[in-house]
Order: C-alpha cells, then sequence, then structure tokens
C-alpha cells in the first residue's frame, strides 16, 4: 500500500501511472479534497483497479462520509463505528471491506482496540452479523523509537492474534495482516505481513497536515 496522505491527487496519478493500485489516505477532509470519490480519482487516473482505503483514526460521525469516499476502511477499533458503517454502507447498497485495528503498543498517542478487552470481544462477536461489511483481517502500528526486537514482537502478537481469533471466529475473514511501514516493513513481512503501508520511502518526506483534524 502506497501511503499518500498530505501528497496531491496529481502524485497518486503519477504513482498509478507506474503501476501502483492500492493508496492509504489517514483523513477524511483531506482525501475528499484530492477526489470527489475513489471512483472519480480512478477516472483521472485513468486505472479501474486503483483502490484507496482509510487508515486513519476515523470518529464514529464521519462513517457516513468514510464509506462514501473509500474504497475500504483499515480502522475500525470499536463496535460504535462498525455499526455505523454498517448503517452507512447499507444506504450506499455497497458491502464495505474492513480491518480491525489492534493497539499492541502501550503508547497513548496509538489508536486501536485493545487486543484482551471487552470492546475486543464484543466487535469479533457483533461483526458476522453486520452483513454490509467485510471483515478482512487486521491492521496495526509499531511503536516508534524502540528496539528492532519491540517492533519484532508487536508484529509476532498481531500474528499471533490472528491466528487466535481465526480460529475462534470462523465466519470472519483473516487474510489480511496490515503491518509495517517505511522504517519497519522488512520485520513486518519476516513477522507475517500480508500488506505493509509504505509512505516516505516511496514519495520522500511528507509536509504536515494543516486543516482539521479527523
Amino acid at each position: 500500500m502506497a501511503v499518500s496522505k498530505t501528497y496531491s491527487a496529481e502524485t497518486i496519478a503519477e504513482a498509478a501511472q507506474l503501476g501502483l493500485r492500492l493508496f492509504g489516505e489517514n483523513r477524511v477532509q483531506e482525501f475528499a479534497a484530492k477526489a470527489t470519490d475513489a471512483a472519480s480519482l480512478r477516472t483521472r487516473c485513468n486505472a479501474d483497479d486503483l483502490r484507496v482505503h482509510l487508515i486513519g483514526h476515523l470518529q464514529s460521525n464521519k462513517s457516513a462520509r468514510a464509506a462514501e469516499l473509500f474504497d475500504a476502511v483499515d480502522s475500525v477499533d470499536s463496535v460504535r463505528l462498525a455499526e455505523r458503517l454498517d448503517e452507512a454502507a447499507g444506504k450506499l447498497d455497497k458491502r464495505l471491506p474492513i480491518l480491525i485495528e489492534v493497539k499492541i503498543s502501550n503508547e497513548e498517542t496509538k489508536s486501536g482496540v485493545e487486543p484482551e478487552s471487552v470492546e475486543a470481544a464484543r466487535l469479533l462477536e457483533r461483526l458476522p452479523d453486520l452483513a454490509n461489511l467485510e471483515m478482512r483481517g487486521l491492521m496495526t502500528i509499531a511503536p516508534w523509537g524502540v528496539a528492532p526486537e519491540v517492533t519484532r514482537a508487536c508484529f509476532r502478537s498481531l500474528r499471533e492474534y490472528r491466528d487466535r481469533w481465526a480460529a475462534a471466529h470462523t465466519r470472519l475473514g483473516f487474510d489480511v495482516l496490515s503491518m509495517g511501514m517505511s522504517g519497519d516493513f522488512a520485520l513486518a513481512i519476516e513477522e507475517g505481513a500480508t500488506r505493509v503501508r509504505i509512505g516516505t520511502a516511496l514519495f520522500g518526506k511528507r509536509a504536515p497536515w494543516t486543516g482539521e483534524e479527523q
């Protein structure tokens, strides 16, 4: 996945011309400013198979707009958000792929559902009944500035939760394990990542987002 947050639609189009087809965006408002929706961006890039996923934290009050804009939401972290997305996708007559974002790191700034929490258990039990969502797997972000063995342990932990939950919740899909970014993707691959999220290594150092937060 090419993480195109803070980069222009022109940059995405250039990347699409080079063969990239899966892009990640962090904010509803920012992506909306780039394109009316993912379909319009596909037309602009002349790439029918181009897909754009929301990978940043999503407030439940913006779930309707997110379901409209994106091809998938990779950061579901609560039952409330899942239910809101399911309702929004139903109104759009759309089956929306999702990932559960799992908070493995202890960093307060990290989003995601804590894996041993009651909320995680409720979410896994609730998702099979949300007919407009398609559960695909899990996502996490490793802690910043830690030793490689700590990063590796984070990725290994997500894989172990995936294996455990897949065995216990057979009605859900767990094919996708999204973990690893520009600085740690090699470790993530070694620990079983099926999707890595690369931004800086592809596009260079990005300018900070100056708009409204998600």
